[in-house]
């Protein structure tokens, strides 16, 4: 989790407990090491968010202090229902995931009746479930796109072959079958296509591409209009 995310998830957590929640215990939810949530804590304070307490005893957020409101039509509220629904045929298990909470805390925030738009279940995403690939972490591709940080893929075309690759990764597709990652190829040096469920081994490399991924974006919005190219 990136750090702008986990400030975020701390305000989260401090402003729906009911009792101090320990460094531990925030460490624990948010997979990360006690001693970051202490850095996140002291951050979140230089920036004059209210926490009071300390280590060992807990912390709380000071009443009074609430992110901004977010205020939506009845037609946005089921734009946001159905979109979440959309995820759940995706076979990116960690959007699902996030698709949950999303609603959870949208749910627990709005009033009524927007409220009933996402508990009445009247919107419904129909249709073919995509499965999670085998042989990658669509979670990691997304993670390494926003990083812009290279993958190493093993991977087989449509004939079956196979072949070795290190791209820089610029965007996902998800499809009703399987999903398509799109990057830089350094073999073809080119845009290619590669689908998720032909990947036998994904990794990220210990390799970056700086500032490169709008303009690899634009190159490759540039050419949408052509018929996506293959590996």
């Amino acid at each position: 989790m990136r750090k702008a995310s986990r400030l975020f998830e701390i305000i989260q957590i401090l402003r729906l407990a009911r009792k101090p929640v320990t460094g531990a215990q925030m460490a624990e939810t948010l997979e990360v090491t006690v001693r970051s949530i202490y850095r996140d804590i002291a951050a979140l304070q230089a920036m004059r968010v209210p926490i009071e307490g300390g280590r060992g005893i807990g912390y709380i957020l000071r009443p009074g202090f609430d992110l901004p409101p977010l205020m939506f039509s009845i037609e946005e509220t089921e734009a946001i229902a159905l979109a979440l629904a959309l995820l759940a045929r995706t076979g990116d298990e960690e959007l699902k995931a996030a698709a949950v909470r999303v609603n959870n805390k949208i749910t627990a925030a709005v009033p009524e009746p927007l409220r009933l738009a996402f508990r009445s279940q009247a919107l419904h995403a129909w249709g073919t479930v995509a499965p999670s690939p085998a042989g990658i972490d669509l979670a990691l591709v997304r993670r390494t796109i926003r990083d812009e940080q290279k993958l190493e893929l093993s991977y087989r075309d449509e004939l079956g072959r196979a072949t070795e690759r290190m791209i820089r990764p610029i965007a996902l597709i998800y499809y009703s079958e399987t999903a398509n990652i799109v990057g830089w190829c350094e073999l073809r040096q080119a845009i290619r296509n590669f689908r998720a469920d032909r990947v036998e081994h994904c990794e990220a490399a210990e390799a970056y591409f700086p500032g490169e991924g709008n303009r690899l974006r634009e190159l490759w919005v540039s050419g949408w209009r052509t018929p996506p190219t293959a590996a």
